[in-house]
């Protein structure tokens, strides 16, 4: 357990060793001496918060997963932050908590990661990452073309490229082209992600989809 306030170490200490299965191994209030006693004693999981000192919880993650690809990180914070939790789970972090969770989420955190490969995250984490996901999927929008933005609307209304190309006098595989463009600019796969994100972010109707 990596947190720089003793007294969250010891209330979570105690709460931790309460249960038969789990129990902690070591903790300390540095990432960097959390690094060092992970080397040394191999923890099936780590519990670490994002405000530490000298070396912060992503960089501590980052330093942890490089010197270990299969390293089990949770990030237990008080920060409900849908950018800080997207930046932790994009160094590896396998959860994300919050400090107000109910207790039990924490212990039922540390039971997933130790059995399962998927990511667990505290419902009130889930809804911020949802708001950041949408949020940077906004920022995306800005950065189309009107012409991009123009055949965005198009493809939404299932338009082919030749059709696109007809009504925008433009040819075909300029049409594909800047179709491919804007799946890449708004992170999507298929047309079908694109055209459930044109109706969330309102830049379409299901009356549109529907023509």
């Amino acid at each position: 357990m990596i947190d720089d306030h003793a007294i969250v170490r010891e209330g979570y200490r105690a709460l931790i060793n309460s249960y038969s299965d789990i129990h902690i191994a070591a903790e300390t209030n540095t990432g960097e001496t959390g690094y060092q006693l992970y080397k040394s004693i191999q923890p099936d999981v780590v519990l670490l918060d994002i405000n530490l000192p000298e070396m912060s919880g992503i960089e501590t993650i980052n330093k942890l997963r490089f010197y270990d690809p299969t390293a089990r990180i949770i990030v237990f914070t008080m920060h409900l932050s849908g950018l800080i939790a997207a930046k932790s789970i994009k160094a590896g972090a396998r959860g994300y908590i919050t400090k107000n969770s109910n207790p039990d989420k924490l212990i039922d955190a540390i039971r997933h990661v130790v059995r399962h490969k998927q990511l667990v995250l505290s419902p009130d984490i889930e809804h911020a990452l949802a708001i950041e996901h949408v949020a940077s999927q906004t920022e995306a929008i800005k950065q189309l073309s009107p012409r991009e933005f123009e055949i965005l609307r198009l493809i939404v209304m299932a338009k082919s490229a030749e059709q696109i190309a007809e009504i925008l006098n433009i040819s075909p595989k300029t049409a594909a082209n800047c179709h491919y463009r804007i799946k890449n600019k708004l992170g999507v796969a298929n047309d079908i992600e694109l055209t459930h994100l044109a109706i969330k972010l309102k830049i379409a109707s299901p009356d549109d989809v529907i023509q």
